[in-house]
Parts: C-alpha cells; structure tokens; sequence
C-alpha cells in the first residue's frame, strides 16, 4: 500500500518506488543509489530519492500513530470492527486525528464534568429538537451536585458543543471555509508601536491566507514570537456559523435555539481555535518549506563554488586598529607563516606594510591572495592590487560569513591548537579560496549567512535538509582519499563521523592509500560501508588509474573486460579516446550493469576524477565606490549576489551595505524564482534605483544588464 501511495504523490511509478524502498532498507545512501543504482531505480535522480525517502519517512510515521490510536481505542473497549477497518485504511493524519477525536482521553473538560453529572440524556434530548418544555424536561435532572434547571440546560449544552466539535463533517466544512476565505490579521500589541518598530508593516495588516507570501508569514509569525504582534487566522464568523446551523439545527423549537447557542459556544470555544491552529501549524509548514529550499539552493551554490585549487595562497583578515591577520598556506592549505601587518589608520604603516607583503609573495612563491571581504576588505583589496610583485598574482574578495564561528569551534582549536582566533580566521578564508567545499564542510550550515528566516524555521527539518545538500555537494565532488579532513569524509556516503576518523587515523599510522581495497583494512569498516562510500573516494597517482575516477570498484572487471578486447591496458583506454570510440557497449550489458552504468563508466574515462565545480574568475569592485554615500540613482556598477531570498537577491556593490534587486528587477521577462536567474557569488551589472542613506537601503536592478 505504502509505495502505491508514494507513487500517487509523487508521480513516480510503483515499481520504481518499491527498489528504491528495497535499497533503503539495504543499508544504501541517496548518492550511492543516485550515481550507482540507476538499473534498479529506473534513473531516478537525487531529488526524486530524497522525495521517496521523505514520503516513505512520513507515512511510517503514520503507522506508528495509527498503532497508538488503535491500542487507545481497544482499550476503552470501544474498537468495532468498522472503525478499527476505517483507522487501518486512512491514510490522511489530519482524518486520523478527527477519528480519533470522540477518543481521545481528555482532561476535566466542561462537557466531561457536565457528563459526571448526569446531564448526557438532556444533551440527547435538546439534540432531538422536538417540541417540548425545555425547562420542565431539566427539572428531571436537577439532583446531586446540580443546583437548578439553569445549570443541567448549561451543562447540557456544553455536551452539545464537544459533540459540535468532534464532529468529523463539521470540522471539514470549517476546515474548507478556512481553506477558501480565511484571512490572516496582525495587529501591534498596545504599548510597543517604538520598540517593534521593524515590525511596522505588520502593525495593522490584513491578507487573505492563501495569498500571503512565506516570508511575509514567517515575519510576523517571528514578531509574535517576539511579543510585538498579535496574529490571528478566521474565515467570516457568520459563514462559519450558517454552516454549522445547516448541519445540526432542525426546525426552530426552543430546544433548536438552546442547539444553536451550544453551536456558537463550540465554534468560538473550541471549533475555531482548533482549526485555527492547523492552519497556523500547516501555513507555517509551507512557508518553512520555502524557506529551507532557498536556504538549501544557496547553500548548494556556496558549496559548490568555483576552486581555486592547489596554488600556494597568501590570505588577509583585514581590520583597523588591530592590523591585517596575514597568513602563507602551501599548496595543501598547510600554515607555512603569520604575522600582522597595518596599512590602515589608526597606525599607517603603509610602506612598512607594503615591503612585507611584496617580500612574502616572493618568499613563499605565492600564486594568490584571498582578502576577506569584511571590515576594512575594500581598503585591504585597494592596498594590495596597488602593489607591485614579481609575478603576476590574482587577488580575491572571500567571503567572511561563518569564519568567526570557525576560527572560535572545537575543530580550529583541533586544528590550529597554538594559534588564536585571528590566525584561524585567516587560515579560514584563504583554504575557502583554494576549496569553499572542504572548508565549508567545518562550518555549521546556519552559520554561513545564506538562509532566510533561518531561526524561524523548524530547526529539525533544517538540519536535515542542510545535511543532506552538504552530504550531496562533497559526493557529487568526490574527495582524495589522503589529503581529505575528517570533516570532509564525515559527509561521504557510507561513513559518518567515526570511519571517517578511523581513515586519517590509519592514513596517519601507514601512510598514503595506495588503492581503494586498502580501505576494508581501517577498523569497522566493512563491505556494507566500503560499498557505499569507494566510488566517491579518489586516490591520486594510484596503480590503478580507476581508483582516482568515479568508477565504482564493482564495475572494474567491466573497464578490464573492455581494455582487454582492445588489446590494451586500462590507462590506455582513458587516454585515449579513439579506442573508447570502437566499443560496442550493448555488448557488455549484463544482469547486474545496464547501459546507464556503461555510459556513466564512459563519460568518467573521457576526463577520470573531473572536478564538475565552474573555473574561478578574478572580479573587481567599481573603484570609484567606496561608501554608501558614493552611489547614486542611475550608476552602473559590478557587483556579487551574496544572498537570494524568494523575494530577490541582494548584491554586494563594494559598499559595507547589500543592496536589494527586487524580483521584479532581476530581468525584463517575468520571475517567478530568483534562483531561475541569479546564483549566489555570480558576478553581475546593477543599476542604482534609488539610495536611503536613513535607513542604508539600496534598490538596484539588473533588467537590460546581464545577458
């Protein structure tokens, strides 16, 4: 049942769901299936995986409720055969829980006080609407703990109300006028107009719920949480109310008027706020959602961004009064030499400056520099590319976001246990310029300045889809197996935080790799685990040319087969491409290798181990712009994307403040998602729209400027 399910969501076919289901259960990875198992899956990609798996996740979840529910129910000795058949079909939690409802142990509700009284056979009767004396008939059932007739008719219709409420046709017809018409309310709480004052677009606002952007969702849900606003969700009280009348009033005897304030009384008390807060939890789900694949999108980007490579890098932390943190890395990213230089006020140490930095470059035969771009980078940036070196040297602005959090965490302290925070810091952003992968990976996702909304959102499914995109990023890289941190290898498929540590400790205690076979020799790893991770592990200058390629070690014998009906070795094979030309593929499919894998293992010999990231290109600022109060309506400058929202991207123009395309600004066609357009540290023209020097806002647009 479940992957028939799956299928109908996801409009993937059944058959394909239940291998893809049978590799979950086996132990395997989303990239291992992705790349690896393309026979057994029919091709599904990474995402449509990842969307089983989430689908998969979610209706086991609801089995185990389901399991809950049917114990709860059996053992209140009210499980009929029908209902324990209706729980066992439904597949819809929110129909789960509305079943479940009439059930569910509760606590001293009114209507189960006015129960424990007596009063159920009054409730029963008013439902009946007939014509009688109402009072007359609760004279009845004046006896015990209840005082007079006021009492058993208020009680009655408190029954009447939970009756209201747990009534599944009701709560349904509520739940669609939600769906249709309600509208979405914010207020400004009395008293705090000043000090929730970023809050001021929200302070009186009303929208229809279905139109409502996520982020505009997500900022007043945050400026409640905040205690600034006030929010509310309702459809129109007497449209709620005529459908209720509809459904349970009869007639218009005295009892139907007595129904009727019960109705009123549950839809305020207890039917509203209850389907108030599934809209609020279901609203604030979707535009989670949203949020998290934004998030997750720029972090992809981030972390896939164009290397630098192995070039030996000289990296600056810039600052003022405390000088410029200056470090020489090899080729490998290893410290070679640190010291602090200052160029900048309140010191001046230009020339001072200068002969070091100059002196350094041709030391340590640095092939580039990496400035970070925060505090004092411009000015860094212009005191660098002033000066004149013997080679020529590419300069870079790096991204600074997160480097604080890296150069304070356990893993620098680990890493660089004799220096400070400033010298990590540095080290940081020039590794970022040689491998933002491999140095990303040491950084909570949360942390890189990339996310919207991103503590507002459910922190679990946060985690996880950042995880899974950092674990898709290094896999779809690969990494090399003996230079890789443990970091790094945590994300490969297969290993996690303890094989990844047990491979640098057997790297550190026998040396390089030499094959990928070695690595069943590093404890605890077995054939389950060297399976999922070997294809995504390279090992450069090995004897076998395959171990630095993405060709999996089950696939070997193939590659061999084919070299060997050539008459020539492996290397041969890779190297040259005429001889890949006179392969005949069909003739090596067999049971366990389809043509998917065939071509994937003939693309990876035409460039073995290819790194799929873009090259890196030198980019620089308008050297005109250096503050805020610099630009004006109607320039043309170059910029960087550094964020994009789903309401635009805001692009570095060499000024301390991002400014705002606005969605409607990216292009001259219409744009429904920005990332269709821009990627995050793109280099692109802007057109100045306007300057808040106030509020420091830019409004800029791209329309006509970028091709």
């Amino acid at each position: 049942m479940i992957p028939k399910l799956i299928s109908e969501t996801l409009g993937i076919r059944e058959s394909q769901i239940e291998r893809t289901i049978g590799l979950f259960s086996d132990g395997a990875t989303i990239p291992f299936i992705s790349r690896y198992r393309k026979e057994v899956t029919g091709g599904l990609d990474e995402v449509q995986i990842a969307s089983i798996k989430d689908q998969y996740d979610k209706l086991m979840e609801l089995v185990k409720r389901k399991e809950t529910v049917l114990k709860s129910i059996e053992e209140q000795e009210k499980l009929t055969p029908e209902l324990k058949t209706r729980i066992e079909n439904c597949w819809n939690p929110t129909e789960l829980e509305d079943i479940y409802l009439p059930y569910k142990p509760k606590r001293q509700t009114r209507a189960e006080i006015a129960r424990k009284k007596g009063l159920e056979g009054l409730a029963k009767l008013l439902m009946t609407q007939q014509r009688f004396d109402v009072e007359e008939k609760a004279e009845s059932f004046v006896k015990g703990d209840i005082q007079d007739t006021k009492e058993a008719i208020s009680g009655a219709c408190d029954i009447i109300a939970e009756w209201v409420n747990e009534d599944e046709i009701a709560r349904n017809s509520i739940r669609n006028l939600f769906e249709r018409e309600a509208v979405i309310s914010s207020k400004v709480i009395k008293g705090k107009e000043e000090e929730g004052d970023k809050y001021r677009d929200y302070f009186d606002m009303e929208e229809k719920l279905s139109r409502v952007s996520s982020h505009r969702l997500l900022a007043m849900r945050r400026g409640e949480a905040e205690g600034f606003l006030r929010i509310s969700i309702s459809p129109d009280e007497g449209d709620a109310l005529y459908r209720l009348y509809k459904r349970f009033v009869k007639g218009s005897t005295e009892a139907s008027s007595y129904v009727e304030t019960a109705i009123k009384d549950s839809y305020k008390r207890l039917l509203k706020p209850s389907i108030e807060n599934e809209f609020a939890a279901i609203t604030k789900e979707i535009a989670d959602e949203e949020a998290i694949r934004v998030f997750v999108e720029n972090l992809r980007q981030l972390l896939l961004a164009a290397p630098l490579g192995q070039k030996r890098v000289l990296a600056i932390d810039p600052g003022y009064r405390t000088g410029c943190k200056l470090v020489c890395l090899d080729a490998q990213g290893n410290l070679l030499h640190n010291e602090t230089i200052y160029p900048h006020p309140p010191q001046n140490e230009t020339s001072k400056a200068a002969s070091k930095v100059v002196k350094l470059v041709s030391t340590y035969k640095i092939d580039a520099i990496a400035i970070g771009n925060g505090t004092a980078g411009r000015e860094t940036e212009r005191f660098i590319t002033n000066l004149r070196y013997e080679k020529e040297v590419q300069v870079f602005s790096v991204s600074e976001n997160g480097a604080s959090i890296y150069s304070a965490s356990k893993t620098a302290r680990e890493e660089f246990p004799e220096y400070d925070v400033t010298v990590r810091g540095a080290i940081s952003i020039g590794r970022r310029l040689m491998d933002p992968l491999a140095e990303l990976v040491k950084i909570d996702p949360k942390s890189i300045g990339v996310g919207q909304y991103q503590h507002d959102v459910d922190q679990n499914k946060l985690k996880k889809s950042l995880d899974m995109t950092v674990e898709s990023c290094v896999n779809l890289v690969g990494v090399n197996l003996n230079t890789a941190s443990k970091h790094l290898l945590t994300y490969i498929s297969g290993l996690g935080p303890a094989l990844a540590q047990n491979i640098v400790d057997y790297r550190a205690e026998h040396g390089a790799f030499k094959n990928r076979r070695q690595l069943l020799k590093v404890p605890r790893m077995g054939e389950k685990a060297f399976e999922q991770c070997a294809g995504f592990l390279r090992i450069a200058g090995a004897d076998n040319p395959l171990d630095n390629s993405s060709v999996h070690p089950e696939s070997y014998h193939v590659v061999e087969t084919m070299a060997k009906d050539l008459g020539c070795t492996v290397k041969d094979l890779i190297d040259n491409k005429q001889l890949k030309s006179k392969l005949d593929l069909n003739k090596y499919v067999s049971d366990k290798t389809g043509l998917p894998t065939l071509n994937d293992i003939m693309e990876e010999l035409d460039k073995p181990g290819r790194d799929p990231r873009k090259k890196i290109e030198a980019f620089e600022f308008d050297p005109n712009i250096k503050t805020i109060e610099d630009l004006r309506a109607g320039m043309t400058l170059p910029g960087i994307v550094t964020n994009i929202t789903n309401f635009g991207c805001f692009v570095d123009v060499g000024v301390k403040e991002n400014g705002l395309v606005h969605i409607s600004e990216i292009a001259d066609r219409f744009v429904s998602d920005p990332t269709e357009v821009v990627s995050l540290h793109q280099y692109v023209r802007v057109k100045v729209l306007s300057v808040d020097l106030g509020r420091k806002r830019i409004q800029l647009s791209m329309k006509g400027l970028n091709s």
